[in-house]
């Protein structure tokens, strides 16, 4: 274990508001962990640190003594139709945001030992059948291409000698928020189907499972891409009938991807393809999930 993340540290997290910011904030707290919530307000609060991720700046000195940076702020992937102008936000967010907590933490004195950075599986594109791990070339398409550059913005913390993991999470499982907190809804008025052919695979963790990997990467010796996702990825098939299954729902309104492409644009491209990506490193270091499987994970997002 990485003595920087014993319990009374001082953890700093960006993207504290959201879906997975908000249930880390409390685990890390629970720990005993001192949490610096980095907002882009001015700061009202002992436990928040202003930052502006597009003009690259942070009140550093309120950031002093932090030990480890977990890095999740970022505008949603699905949140918006894919406009040219999205797409850049989607891109700046990730990028621009990353440089500025890496060149901040490079500026400390002492510096923090860790940045979990949050990363995702759309570097791996479209795998098919084919399963992927960490070891795995970028593949192609928009979000490849952005997660290769969001990650390479870290270099700065990096080059300052800092250890860096790149938390490439897939579909996170909860009903606060994300793909679930769409299809719920869906599934419980019995309208849910498989969406397309229903084969491409879901790469997916569960909310607790994805807090805990997150705390285990500070606490690791671990360094570079570690992909957060559940053991078994699961066809969107699969995941349809686990859904109908926890729920008692039938499930039995396909959605067709030419109707997903005319209601959703470029993001339906996302939802149709697969990624059958593997935790390869996680099973290695030995992480114990929580929840291994879909339905497992789905009756948990439901306190079932």
């Amino acid at each position: 274990m990485d003595a920087t993340a014993q319990a009374g540290s001082t953890i700093a997290v960006t993207g504290a508001s959201g879906l997975i910011g908000r249930a880390l904030v409390p685990a890390l707290r629970a720990q005993g962990h001192r949490v610096l919530r980095l907002v882009r307000k001015t700061a009202t609060s002992a436990d928040e640190v202003q930052w502006d991720p597009k003009a690259g700046t942070v009140d550093l000195e309120a950031l002093a003594g932090t030990r480890a940076v977990i890095h999740l702020a970022g505008a949603g992937v699905g949140d918006h139709r894919w406009t040219d102008a999205y797409k850049q936000e989607i891109r700046d967010s990730r990028v621009l945001g990353t440089r500025t907590i890496a060149t901040a933490m490079a500026a400390l004195q002492p510096k923090p030992a860790v940045l979990v950075a949050g990363s995702a599986i759309g570097w791996y594109g479209d795998t098919g059948d084919r399963a992927v791990d960490e070891s795995s070339p970028a593949g192609t398409g928009f979000l490849a291409d952005v997660v290769e550059s969001w990650e390479a913005a870290a270099d700065p913390a990096r080059d300052a000698g800092i250890r860096v993991v790149h938390a490439r999470t897939g579909l996170v499982v909860a009903k606060q928020g994300g793909a679930w907190a769409r299809l719920f809804p869906i599934f419980r008025l019995g309208l849910g189907g498989k969406l397309g052919s229903g084969r491409q695979y879901w790469s997916w963790i569960s909310l607790r499972d994805e807090v805990s990997a997150l705390m285990y990467l500070v606490d690791s010796n671990l360094t570079g891409p570690v992909n957060l996702t559940a053991p078994n990825p699961a066809t969107n098939a699969e995941v349809t009938a686990a859904m109908g299954k926890v729920l008692g729902r039938p499930t039995l309104f396909p959605v067709p991807a030419v109707a997903l492409k005319t209601a959703l644009g470029e993001f339906s491209t996302e939802i149709l393809s697969s990624a059958r990506v593997l935790p390869k490193v996680l099973e290695q270091a030995g992480f114990q999930w929580q929840d291994r499987d879909i339905a497992s994970a789905i009756s948990t997002a439901l306190d079932r």
